[in-house]
């Protein structure tokens, strides 16, 4: 005789304490994300994903979560993200849901002299929310640069200290109230642009040389980057709303120093 397992989960909770966020974390899963120069890319993500409890039940259904993702896992994008935080919705009788998939994404990339190619690794990020109805998509793109110190430079009879930074984007693109497409390339391209310089994984002697120039005739402060970078998302028709922090390891101080910007178009 088969025993009837009772769902503990579904017992009535009495210390009347709502829980904001309850799920699992830490789950690394494979993906395909979209590619703008190979049109997808395979890559393991470490999946966050969570909803609300009401205060009148005892638990959720933790291997709901799992299931949800197995349903999506062939593609990830910004219109897959909304289809499982509404199934994590419905399934779990939540009022609200979030999702975030960390990930590496990789980026072919040609040294400026040599022409040697090489593959760049970006830590980027989906994150889901859906609250009251409303559901938001942030791309999240963290790209490293090169800056070189404009005081520095005006200060002494010759060199400049430089170092490398960490570009770390967020930024929502919308269209009609719907969301838009804007790539992971396009983020890291807007923010080498705005470096002293870009960072490559593989430079010979003449990249070297022409690298360190270039930056040196581009000295930038972390205030310079963050502005520049601003600039161009707020001219972005799409873009409705960003978060960029531009942060650099000092050569010559035993501290970091950071700019941040957040904006929303009216």
């Amino acid at each position: 005789m088969t025993k009837i397992m009772e769902d503990v989960q579904n017992r009535p909770d009495r210390r009347g304490i709502p829980i904001n966020k309850v799920g699992v974390n830490n789950l690394r899963y494979p993906i395909n994300v979209l590619d703008r120069a190979n049109d997808k890319q395979h890559t393991i993500a470490t999946v966050s994903m969570s909803v609300n409890l009401t205060a009148n039940f005892k638990g959720t259904h933790m291997s709901r979560f799992v299931e949800i993702l197995n349903e999506h896992r062939k593609d990830m994008t910004m219109w897959t993200l909304p289809q499982i935080l509404h199934n994590l919705k419905d399934r779990l009788e939540a009022d609200c849901a979030h999702v975030e998939m960390d990930f590496p994404y990789f980026i072919e990339k040609r040294a400026p002299v040599s022409g040697a190619i090489s593959l760049m690794d970006h830590q980027c990020a989906f994150i889901g929310d859906t609250v009251n109805g409303r559901d938001d998509f942030t791309l999240r793109v963290k790209a490293p640069i090169t800056s070189l110190c404009p005081c520095s430079k005006e200060i002494s009879d010759y060199g400049a200290h430089n170092q490398r930074g960490l570009v770390t984007m967020e930024v929502r693109c919308e269209k009609d109230g719907q969301p838009e497409m804007i790539w992971i390339e396009e983020c890291v391209e807007i923010a080498e642009s705005a470096a002293s310089a870009p960072v490559y994984a593989l430079l010979k002697r003449p990249d070297e040389r022409f690298v360190t120039m270039q930056a040196f005739e581009n000295p930038a402060f972390v205030e310079d980057i963050v502005r520049n970078i601003a600039l161009k998302f707020q001219q972005d028709e799409r873009v409705v709303w960003f978060r960029v922090q531009v942060e650099n390891e000092e050569s010559i101080h035993n501290h970091n120093a950071f700019a941040c910007i957040e904006w929303e178009r009216d």
